[in-house]
């Protein structure tokens, strides 16, 4: 059978999506797109290859990729002989990007080390500091792969035996600046940074407007607590709830469920779960930190005005359903907090709401939650 070949406004013209021959030629010249056969004529001519090749081009276009990026995914597939998909492509990239931020990470948890040490540490501190060029994303081992200030790391790991750590001294080095921020948020986002060690969540942190304000007023009338499951449930500040009047329940009351995959499918499939959501008091405060399902159904909920909560707390864990229900909640109109994409967790979702419950009342030195 013989090669069927198009010319390069045919090519254009079944690529789609917007190509023009003019980019085609800048295409050729910057080598993403292999080079066409010639007619007699010099015209170029292009073969199926060429439309799945420039296919894929236009595709990782939409979706935000450098040209120089795309240049490096299809190079890889040329030199490997290989037929790679999109899904190769994009599963290559994000493993590239990994790496990236690994490599940045490693280089940030150093800096954190020198920038959040308290004042009884500042003499290691200036060893360190004086040193601190050799910190970058490429950091050169030594022929016997050891870092090469993994001595100053030890002498600043034998300077923390002497006193315990200075966590509010340290965040206050570390945070970026949060002066727009009221006292409670900036608590807020402290404890939260604290449960999880990451200093880049403040910049996926989101506190709609209201969210204060609704889950203060809330718990001072001694609303209705729900967590997606019993581990969330654990982890709040039941004494300070007690004395609020504040009653803790749990929506997906399965002691046997452990993790966000099992809560997930968990109410996927249980009917009863769902009817449950439905059956939530008016004025009440959700904390959702495990199932994504469970917070896409609250906004289902919301939106067709089955349920009225005075505070969502939408945290769940997840990669793909997470983020939209994320998306979901912001746009639902309720008062919020959330992370964007895919941080989360219960112990981030609890933390948020004790957060919230230790600004509106002082610690009660009793133990009357536990007759409870």
């Amino acid at each position: 059978m013989s090669t069927e070949y198009l010319t390069i406004k045919k090519l254009t013209e079944k690529v789609g999506g917007g190509t023009t021959p003019r980019m085609v030629r800048h295409y050729h010249q910057i080598g993403l797109l292999p080079e066409a056969i010639r007619s007699s004529s010099n015209y170029r001519l292009y073969t199926k290859n060429h439309v799945q090749y420039l296919r894929w081009i236009v595709a990782l276009k939409q979706q935000g990729f450098q040209l120089e990026h795309i240049r490096k995914l299809l190079e890889n597939q040329l030199e490997s002989g290989k037929k790679v998909t999109p899904i190769d492509q994009l599963q290559q990239h994000y493993h590239l990007i990994i790496k990236q931020i690994t490599r940045l990470r490693q280089t940030a948890s150093a800096l954190e080390r020198v920038l959040g040490g308290d004042r009884s540490c500042q003499t290691v501190q200036a060893e360190v500091i004086a040193q601190i060029k050799l910190l970058n994303a490429d950091l050169v081992q030594s022929e016997d792969d050891l870092d090469p200030m993994d001595s100053l790391w030890k002498a600043l790991d034998a300077s923390t035996l002497a006193h315990p750590e200075a966590l509010a001294e340290s965040l206050q080095n570390l945070l970026p600046d949060l002066s727009g921020r009221s006292e409670i948020e900036v608590d807020l986002i402290s404890q939260l940074v604290l449960a999880c060690g990451d200093l880049s969540l403040v910049h996926f942190l989101q506190i709609s407007h209201t969210a204060i304000a609704a889950a203060r007023e809330g718990l001072k009338s001694g609303c209705q607590i729900i967590g997606d499951v019993a581990a969330i449930a654990a982890a709040l500040d039941h004494p300070r709830l007690a004395h609020l009047g504040c009653h803790v329940n749990t929506l997906i009351d399965n002691p046997h469920i452990a993790s966000a995959a099992e809560a997930e499918q968990e109410f996927w499939h249980s009917k009863f779960w769902q009817d449950e959501l439905l059956h939530l008091k008016p004025g009440c405060i959700v904390v959702v930190g495990y199932a994504p399902s469970v917070l896409l159904s609250i906004c289902q909920a919301i939106k067709h005005g089955q349920l009225q909560p005075a505070l969502i707390i939408g945290m769940p864990i997840g990669f793909s359903h997470a983020p939209a229900a994320k998306r979901l909640l912001i746009d639902s109109g309720v008062p919020f907090i959330t992370i964007s994409g895919t941080f989360g967790g219960g112990l981030l979702a609890a933390t948020a709401l004790n957060a919230i419950v230790q600004s509106t009342i002082e610690k009660p030195d009793c133990h009357c939650y536990l007759s409870q």
